[in-house]
């Protein structure tokens, strides 16, 4: 309880010191910190990402990252709010009105065109399972291409709401790094990450085994260098090999990338006021587990089981929304934190 207390103090302190200049754009609604996770409902082999959790972590240990990312996040709704028509996509995320964060509606060029980003894998290994192979570190990047690329997005209750990101993903056969290390399991506290930094210019990703259940977590925009990009236990890396079921379609990196680019979790990580700061998609206040079929009702409407950052099996993950790539995409925009990664 003293820990909890000092987190939400910490939070009181860091959101009174938000700018109050917002240049037309509206900021009420922006957060960072969140309360933990009820996760009663979840089963032992239940998806978990530790990327919110994390956040919280990195926020009471470096001063200044909570206006660091105000800034992003302030910068990322001009961008938008400045490709869309007047009046157009004025939603609070999940559809709750009153914010300019953009998201649905029809589709509107961001002038940014086809983006290609380089990746850097380390394997790092403890045994000879963990040492993945190529193969299954390659049909990763597959996957994220076909995720991230999708003009398909099957017989889903939102399905008209998907969109095709338009962002490219490439691996070259040197920048697999594999590393011998007897650790056996590597935790939440970028531990891993301490031990190989993460290499500028790319998209970093660290095939480790966490442990404690968790699948993997992120670095959004704005923190450290050496610590940014993804971190992936390997039985949940790539679609192949040693990938474990129901977990063995890639999709928990294709999650953890949406954190990378600045998505929040599907159901804003809290109650119904909690937002994701994305318009087209609906209000919730839990992650869903397995399949969810139908979509159950949370919030008066059904959530978006299909969505790849709700915590659903990776079979039945099918898409991205028209907002959500908004969203991903603004963190390239020149000014942006990432526009120096990507290449045309």
């Amino acid at each position: 309880m003293a820990a909890f207390a000092m987190i939400f103090a910490s939070c009181s302190e860091n959101e009174s010191e938000k700018p109050q200049d917002q240049s037309a754009v509206n900021m009420d609604d922006f957060y960072l910190y969140t309360e933990p996770l009820d996760d009663s409902g979840r089963s032992v082999d239940s998806k978990s990402c530790y990327s919110m959790n994390n956040l919280n972590s990195m926020l009471d240990k470096s001063p200044g990252l909570y206006q660091k990312m105000y800034d992003i996040e302030l910068h990322s709704r001009r961008f938008i709010n400045g490709k869309k028509p007047d009046g157009a996509g004025n939603g609070n995320g999940n559809g709750g009105g009153g914010g300019d964060t953009g998201g649905g509606g029809d589709p509107i060029d961001d002038g940014l065109g086809s983006l290609t980003i380089p990746v850097y894998v380390y394997v790092v290994y403890a045994n000879s399972t963990q040492n993945i192979s190529d193969a299954q570190v390659n049909s990763q990047i597959d996957v994220l291409n076909a995720d991230f690329n999708d003009t398909n997005y099957g017989n889903v209750l939102y399905a008209d709401r998907g969109a095709d990101v338009n962002i490219s993903f490439t691996l070259n056969p040197g920048d697999i790094d594999r590393r011998s290390n007897p650790t056996a399991s590597w935790g939440t506290n970028n531990a891993v990450k301490s031990a190989y930094p993460a290499v500028p210019g790319y998209l970093t990703m660290w095939v480790a085994n966490i442990g404690g259940g968790v699948l993997g977590y992120a670095q959004f925009p704005g923190g450290n260098a050496s610590t940014d990009g993804i971190v992936v236990s390997p039985q949940y890396f790539g679609d192949t090999g040693t990938a474990t079921a129901p977990f063995d379609g890639g999709r928990t990196t294709t999650h953890e990338v949406g954190h990378w680019m600045n998505l929040r979790h599907i159901w804003g990580d809290g109650r119904c006021n909690r937002d994701d700061f994305v318009a087209d998609t609906p209000s919730s206040d839990r992650p869903n587990y397995s399949c969810n079929t139908p979509n159950p009702v949370h919030c008066r409407t059904p959530d978006m089981t299909e969505n790849y950052m709700d915590y659903t099996d990776d079979v039945c993950m099918e898409l991205f929304t028209v907002g959500q790539k908004d969203r991903m995409r603004a963190v390239f925009a020149p000014g942006g934190p990432r526009a120096s990664i990507v290449g045309n």
